[in-house]
């Protein structure tokens, strides 16, 4: 049955990224025609107030308990960040660290190319500059390599979460798992999924010849108690009572020189993680039993929840607030409808804002696309 706590964390949710789009980072867009890299700068920082959202509803008002063990965040570095997929909401739930332990304007995700599409998430996820992918690495490669050669070029710090996995933990897709390593004679995981190693490695080289990362961060996350798998068990309340991080930081000189040998690294790290996990959830389901303690955050829990407070204060008034100024005024109603229909259109015809932007940025600076140096 559909519980109000969903009901109210998704609707919440969706407001947010639906009238912040439009009146937080829609009047920001003529920017990106005149300088890009100022344009990234701001929007970073201005999706940045809305990722506090999930985590001040989850914490303050869900009671969520998170737990990291393992090796300090840096705070401020650049770096790839790994991780093993154990539910389609990983990379919402890993925004509890990050507000902690780094910098939430700093984060970019790889995701379907299909969630673009989404009124309002979507929107901000492309002003966000998020990295789209179709799961083909003939179609995603030159993307890939646009969007990172460009934060390089802009020198704009980030960390690129990454599923190596590619897919979420489910009975479907082990078996799958199982049937690739018996077929390449592999150990079959239980806890884990065989990671695909292709996009990883050309991340982390792309980002190395650019001098534009510090790390690698390898997170394993679990969930002791109850596992919400989907986004449907949010909007049923089936909120976790307590998710746990275990992060192991690799500067980026202690990572191997050659792409094959950086994939073997690779899946040594997934092994690893299938007999941690296989400790956790078969022991007391946590994972100091390394003997790891619990990192101390960069940020106070007296800031924290600061701006948890703020966070929930800010965007409980601030939907409710332009509802009304669509009410009263018919400009900001004609400024509405007009900042969606190009929000629209531009995903439509050119494939996104972060396709725009990308296309700005080489024309103002006159270089010439991917496929193009590739072709000289």
């Amino acid at each position: 049955m559909v519980s109000w706590k969903g009901i109210y964390f998704i609707l919440t949710l969706f407001c947010g990224s639906f009238f912040g789009s439009i009146f937080m980072l829609g009047p920001f867009l003529p920017l990106m025609f005149v300088s890009p890299s100022w344009y990234r700068w701001i929007n970073n920082r201005l999706v940045a107030t809305w990722l506090t959202l999930p985590v001040a509803l989850l914490e303050t008002m869900f009671g969520i308990k998170v737990i990291i063990t393992g090796d300090a965040f840096v705070p401020g570095e650049r770096s790839v960040i790994i991780m093993n997929h154990r539910t389609r909401m990983d990379w919402l739930f890993l925004w509890n660290c990050l507000m902690r332990y780094s910098y939430l304007r700093l984060e970019k995700i790889c995701l379907k190319a299909s969630l673009k599409s989404v009124p309002g998430f979507g929107w901000a996820m492309q002003a966000a500059a998020y990295i789209f992918i179709h799961r083909k690495w003939k179609d995603d490669q030159s993307h890939f390599e646009d969007i990172i050669d460009y934060f390089c070029d802009i020198r704009e710090p980030l960390q690129l979460l990454i599923f190596p996995e590619g897919t979420d933990l489910t009975e479907n897709s082990k078996a799958r798992s199982n049937d690739f390593a018996e077929k390449n004679g592999l150990k079959k995981y239980e806890y884990v999924l065989h990671p695909r190693t292709t996009g990883f490695t050309f991340v982390v080289e792309r980002l190395r010849e650019g001098k534009n990362l510090d790390a690698v961060h390898d997170i394993t996350v679990a969930y002791p108690h109850n596992i919400p798998q989907t986004e449907r068990h949010l909007l049923l309340g089936d909120f976790p009572k307590e998710i746990h991080f275990h992060v192991h930081r690799y500067p980026v000189d202690a990572l191997p020189e050659s792409r094959e040998d950086l994939q073997l690294w690779c899946h040594r790290r997934w092994e690893e993680k299938e007999e941690r996990l296989r400790s956790f959830y078969q022991g007391e389901k946590n994972f100091q039993f390394t003997g790891e303690t619990v990192i101390p955050p960069c940020k106070s829990e007296l800031r924290v929840l600061v701006l948890k407070l703020l966070s929930i204060l800010y965007w409980t008034l601030f939907s409710p607030a332009m509802c009304l100024l669509l009410y009263l005024y018919s400009p900001v109603r004609w400024y509405f409808i007009i900042t969606m229909v190009i929000f629209v259109l531009l995903e439509r015809i050119f494939g996104g804002l972060e396709i725009v932007e990308l296309a700005c940025y080489r024309f103002l600076h006159k270089q010439p696309h991917s496929n193009v140096r590739k072709n000289e």
